[in-house]
């Protein structure tokens, strides 16, 4: 049997004996599954990547069968995307060209833990790994809201930063990524060791120059966290408290994450303890830190309404899970028009441009914010929910904020640097020409790649 492949009629029959012993996935309805991840969250994405599938998935267990499937994907010119869990928002993971989609969701083994670092293979699992590290006193550094079911492989390729990154800045910061062993797409496929900076040339790539099969990440000492919520009737006193507690070294935090009203509303499990028309701060502190923070707290003249004991992790919802892209997940199964923006505001303890801009749109842009640390400094980042209306009303939108000084990385475009990169990254692209010649993998994601002619 043959069927009509990106790269022509590709014989599946023959493609899948030559892997025999891997696991292949061959069920149209399962491969339909393991193509998608939520670029629904995106109405420009949508009608782009709708309908784009695989042809064939491809399960290895070991870095040994990634390594032929690798070579039989050179061998039948195939175009082989790279899957995690599929949480990512970008259409990272969904093949635009068809071809194989290589799920490491098998490759699950910790390697070891040491303190402050562990080697992983890619499809572990960002809570399982915390779980296991936090029994010997040290936590992963950072997660994404989807820490239960995100793989570490599929963060490292196509995540930038998340829950931890008030305090360790962003995935792509020296130091929060020490090695990754990367498998190629040459004609005899190899096994690369990156280490230090030479990581950066597979760090949030999508896959595009090479299959990540084994990583070395940092730890950090492990806290009691409690979770917090905190009320304020005006939204850009949370906005300063939140800046605040950003620049307070001395309080130890994982999350600073601010809503502004009616964003709370959209959070089912919260409604009964979050005030009417209140604007709020959802928040992890360090247990030890917690007499501080209130003095904080009283300052702002702000309310806690809800507090969750580390003692109690396990029990009720996490908090984790209604910030950062949670909070667009939450609010668009209430109102499915909304999408969403990512923004990076300036340096500016008086947070004048946020302040602006909160005014300027009012409810059409609903701000949300994540607060992060970059080069040293806590800035706000912001996702704020859009009231969606029409393509081109999103781009005045974003051009506004870009004009004012604002920086969007734009989530509406699955290309790697229109993003937010903004510009070709000549090392991942002499990366990728070094090991994925016939540009076989992930194929339309890197600019830099389709325009090297």
């Amino acid at each position: 049997m043959t069927l009509a492949g990106s790269q022509g009629a590709i014989a599946w029959d023959s493609f899948a004996a030559a892997l025999a012993g891997i696991e292949v996935i061959r069920d149209p309805d399962q491969i339909t599954k393991l193509s998608q991840d939520y670029y629904t969250f995106s109405p420009i994405l949508t009608p782009q990547l709708s309908g784009k599938v695989g042809d064939i998935v491809v399960r290895p267990a070991q870095e040994t069968e990634v390594l032929r499937a690798a070579e039989v994907c050179v061998q039948f010119k195939v175009p082989l995307t790279v899957r995690g869990a599929g949480t990512g928002n970008y259409g990272q993971c969904v093949p635009l060209q068809g071809g194989v989609i290589l799920d490491l969701s098998k490759m699950h083994s910790v390697r070891w833990i040491k303190p402050g670092l562990a080697c992983v293979e890619p499809g572990v699992k960002l809570a399982a790994l915390d779980k296991q590290t936090r029994e010997t006193g040290w936590e992963i550094r950072m997660a994404p809201s989807t820490y239960r079911t995100a793989t570490i492989g599929g963060f490292i390729s196509g995540g930038s930063g998340g829950i931890g990154s008030i305090t360790y800045g962003q995935l792509r910061d020296r130091g929060n990524l020490h090695a990754v062993r990367v498998v190629t797409l040459e004609d005899k496929p190899r096994v690369i060791e990156l280490r230090g900076d030479d990581v950066q040339k597979v760090n949030h790539a999508y896959g595009t120059n090479g299959i990540i099969t084994e990583l070395e990440i940092p730890l950090s000492p492990a806290y009691p966290w409690t979770e917090l919520i905190v009320a304020f009737p005006d939204f850009m006193t949370a906005a300063r408290f939140g800046q605040r507690l950003g620049d307070s070294d001395g309080i130890i935090k994982k999350l600073i994450c601010i809503c502004a009203d009616p964003i709370p509303t959209y959070f089912a499990a919260f409604r009964t303890h979050i005030p009417s028309n209140s604007h709020c701060a959802l928040l992890m502190i360090a247990e030890p830190c917690l007499e501080p923070f209130a003095e904080l707290v009283k300052e702002f003249g702000g309310h806690v309404c809800y507090e969750k004991k580390a003692e109690d992790t396990g029990k009720g919802v996490a908090i984790a899970e209604y910030t950062w892209n949670h909070t667009t997940l939450h609010a668009r199964s209430v109102d499915p028009s909304l999408t969403y923006l990512q923004t990076l505001f300036p340096p500016d303890k008086d947070l004048k441009l946020l302040e602006q801009m909160y005014h300027h749109f009012g409810s059409e842009v609903m701000m949300h914010l994540e607060f992060i640390r970059v080069e040293g400094t806590a800035l706000p980042a912001a996702l704020q929910l859009v009231r969606y209306s029409t393509a081109d009303r999103l781009q005045e939108i974003i051009k506004y904020h870009e004009d004012q000084g604002a920086f969007i990385a734009n989530p509406h475009t699955y290309i790697l640097e229109d993003g937010g990169m903004k510009t070709i990254n000549p090392v991942q692209l002499a990366f990728k020409k070094q090991v994925d010649p016939y540009g076989l993998l992930n194929p339309g994601k890197m600019r830099a790649w389709e325009e090297r002619l």
